[in-house]
């Protein structure tokens, strides 16, 4: 049976149907906002055998056909996700996640199709709405409903579902998801905002989320789903042994020093375990207990045992709940590079390396909207050697792409605009070694090596990421954290920024949310290490380098009239390619006659565009020009002083004295600087190298008259 819900949120309507499409899928719901369409299915099954963790997927895509368009490229048809579907199928993961009940390990696959879209309104925010309505349809113990929106800033008001035509006016760009209750992810991007205004902007929406989770609440009592309720895991039995022989000595394992020295005491420890309660290699106990069921109990000790630790105030390095770890930065590493830099937080480190192109260089995107260009990128790559392991060397998988997007756009506020440097800038973040937030890591050694490089960045930014335990009402909140404080802990909210604001900010929870309190406590916190951060890492490069490097290409630009363009290309692009081959620079032309000059070498582009600026501009008497004889008459030389471009020098213009015959001066092919000196009616150029050489020797008496006063005693 077809059921709709609708009302109207932020001046458009949205609307959730279910009972039409899909119906054999455990749950489906069709969300429609503006006019934009998003269809989710979430389907469960048994999950495969041996399986310890909760197999939850999400995916996400667009079709071109939703906006009416073709893929490009020469097949036809979609292949693997882009960026942006991958970053929103973790989008639509995240807030998710958390709403299952631990040891839920049945097999669960969100699917959200985008089957039309509008110009105006982005789909990816629906597919978290229609994920938490299709799941609150399956038999699943899924503890929502849940909703998402988008807020942006313009001005000094706020914007609900911002129109794309907005967001590129807005100074923030902010995805909120959560419950009638709390706040569940975040993940947004500001222009230096206020730690203050960020807080009032992410309750603004959550006020708005509200509302959403009720309109979900409206149709499943429409549908009449009933609540689907998880059977009751079996209680393990070496939970409560493991508590009274392990607890106490796991607890002086946990503070054994660095990541590696407790890796491996609490591996010995497990071992030493293993060997007393499964002699001689066996599988079972005397009472039947099972491996398994050892490793499932082990782990949970471990995470009882490190959130007891800093609950007491006890960090497993020894920290108090505010302190950063050790930092060092350090620039200018690598040989060739356009920019380099290494930033070591603890055992975390990331090694940047700086690529400055033309805008040839740039990377074209295509979406459901316009095709785009790309001048910034951020790669992010994780290595398994990083953390001491060995797995597969494949493609950057979903978390690099995510992280390294995460960086990217905490740090794209502060590069200047095209106008004022036009190179395309590729960072590369290598994670050297890692325990606990490398994204983080990553934004501060981009911004070392974006001020090597000599990119005039406007502020210097950096990042950190807060973890959080919570028992009850009790919650402690822990700066920088590490890798088993991530993984045994509550939450890990990211937040970069520079000193005045925040850029980038990013929320992931492993419980059912977080309230304003412990929202407004984390940017504080973590503006409080920011700033410790960023007095460091300016400590190593006070500012950006006056100076790009020697390496990297020279790039020029200059603007001419339009209706000149087909005479600096010339017939066939022969003029073009001439200056191009003459001064071994590469000249690009924009419809609105921006002319773009790059060069490895900075004389070639000063030779290319002072050739564009002679061709294109007009013919001014009075300027000296570097001109190359064209043919030589008994009355004087033609001479060209621009391509296309020439006048006359006069016999009697080409020397300060008797000229008998023009070929005792030049002949053809000759560099000459001619003055102009006239321009007739007719647009014919009178030039005259007799003026230029009066100029001359007037400025080199002038010259030796100030020697020769400058040596005198007096």
């Amino acid at each position: 049976m077809k059921v709709v819900v609708e009302r109207e949120f932020a001046g458009r309507t949205i609307s959730l149907t279910t009972g039409e499409m899909a119906r054999q899928a455990a749950g489906a719901v069709l969300v429609r906002f503006g006019g934009t369409v998003v269809f989710v299915a979430a389907q469960n099954g048994p999950s495969r055998p041996g399986t310890d963790f909760f197999p939850l997927t999400c995916d996400y895509r667009e079709r071109s056909a939703a906006a009416g368009k073709f893929p490009g490229g020469f097949i036809k048809r979609e292949g693997r996700p882009t960026q942006k579907e991958i970053l929103t199928s973790r989008l639509t993961d995240r807030p998710i996640r958390p709403l299952f009940p631990e040891g839920y390990i049945e097999e669960v696959q969100v699917m959200s199709n985008v089957l039309a879209v509008d110009s105006e309104n982005d789909p990816d925010v629906l597919s978290i709405i229609g994920a938490s309505a299709a799941l609150s349809m399956a038999p699943v113990p899924f503890n929502g409903p849940i909703a998402a929106v988008r807020v942006g800033l313009i001005g000094e008001d706020f914007i609900l579902m911002p129109t794309r035509t907005q967001i590129a006016e807005s100074r923030l760009d902010l995805v909120v998801a959560g419950s009638k209750d709390s706040v569940l992810m975040i993940e947004g991007f500001g222009q230096q905002l206020p730690e203050e205004q960020m807080a009032d902007a992410i309750m603004f929406a959550h006020r708005a989320i509200v509302e959403l989770c009720s309109l979900q609440e409206e149709l499943k009592k429409k549908v009449g789903r009933p609540a689907f309720v998880a059977p009751v895991a079996p209680v393990n039995p070496f939970d409560a042994a493991l508590r009274e022989r392990a607890y106490s000595r796991l607890r002086d394992v946990k503070v054994a020093g660095a990541k590696a020295d407790r890796r491996g005491a609490t591996k010995e420890l497990k071992n030493e375990l293993v060997a007393a309660y499964f002699p001689n290699a066996a599988t079972v106990t005397a009472e039947g207990w099972t491996k398994d069921q050892f490793s499932a109990a082990f782990e949970r000790l471990q995470h009882r045992v490190v959130r007891d630790l800093i609950l007491e105030d006890k960090r497993l390095d020894g920290r108090t709940s505010q302190d950063l770890r050790a930092v060092s930065c350090e620039v200018d590493l690598l040989p060739g590079v356009h920019g380099s830099a290494l930033f070591t937080r603890g055992e975390t480190q990331s090694l940047c390396t700086i690529t400055l192109g033309t805008s040839r260089d740039s990377q074209r995107v295509e979406g459901l909207f316009e095709e785009i260009h790309k001048r910034f990128m951020l790669d992010y790559n994780f290595p398994s050697y990083s953390v001491g392991e060995c797995r597969p060397i494949r493609g950057p998988g979903r978390r690099e792409i995510g992280h390294g997007a995460l960086a990217e756009r905490s740090v794209y506020s502060v590069i200047p605009p095209e106008e004022k440097f036009p190179y395309t800038i590729r960072v590369i973040s290598d994670i050297m070694e890692s325990n606990g937030s490398s994204s983080m890591a990553s934004v501060c050694s981009a911004t070392l090596a974006l001020m090597d490089a000599g990119v005039p960045i406007t502020q210097p930014v950096a990042g950190i990421s807060i973890g959080l335990v919570k028992e009850q009402d009790k919650f402690v909140l822990l700066t920088d954290i590490m890798g088993d404080e991530d993984h045994y802990g509550d939450m890990d909210f990211k937040v970069a920024g520079t000193q005045k604001g925040v850029t980038g900010i990013q929320l992931d929870l492993k419980i059912d949310g977080i309230n304003e309190e412990i929202i407004r406590a984390t940017l504080e916190q973590a503006r409080t290490a920011r700033i410790e951060l960023l007095k460091t890492m300016l400590t190593s490069i006070r500012r950006p380098r006056p100076e790009i490097s020697t390496n990297a290409p020279r790039l020029l630009r200059t603007k001419i009239d339009p209706s000149k363009i087909g005479m600096l290309i010339g017939p066939g692009g022969k003029t073009i390619r001439a200056i191009q081959e003459e001064t071994g620079a590469t000249i690009d032309i924009s419809d609105d006659g921006t002319v773009m000059i790059a060069c490895a070498k900075s004389e070639g582009a000063e030779d290319a565009l002072a050739r564009v600026e002679a061709m294109t501009e007009e013919i001014k008497v009075g300027r000296v020009y570097n001109g190359t004889v064209s043919s030589v008459k008994d009355f004087g030389a033609f001479i060209e002083i621009a391509p296309g471009k020439d006048g006359l020098c006069h016999i009697s213009e080409l020397s300060t004295g008797y000229v008998k015959s023009v070929d005792e001066i030049c002949k053809v092919g000759d560099k000459l600087q001619v003055k102009v000196i006239a321009i007739d009616d007719q647009n014919r150029v009178k030039l005259s190298r007799k003026a230029v050489l009066a100029e001359q020797s007037e400025g080199e008496a002038a010259a030796g008259t100030d020697t020769h006063d400058g040596d005198s005693p007096e």
